[in-house]
């Protein structure tokens, strides 16, 4: 886990991967979010995830290591 947890609010109460961290700021486009994913460099819930469709739900954890944050999903 890194030192900075930070929200991330979701209306629905499901986000894929990509678009979550779209939404996060994490990365611009869809494209940078697959290219991002697929070397490794994201983890849901503390395990590398390389899918870019990985379905997330309120309380999972995805870690950002380069940025050192953690975004917990979060339901309106």
């Amino acid at each position: 886990m890194s030192t900075n947890s930070e929200p991330l609010v979701i209306r629905d109460d499901m986000i894929r991967l990509g678009q979550a961290l779209k939404l996060a700021n994490v990365v611009e486009d869809g494209v940078d979010a697959r290219d991002v994913i697929s070397a490794g460099d994201i983890q849901v819930n503390g395990e590398t995830e390389t899918r870019r469709g990985r379905q997330l739900f309120a309380n999972d954890v995805i870690t950002v290591p380069e940025l050192d944050v953690d975004l917990i999903i979060e339901t309106q």
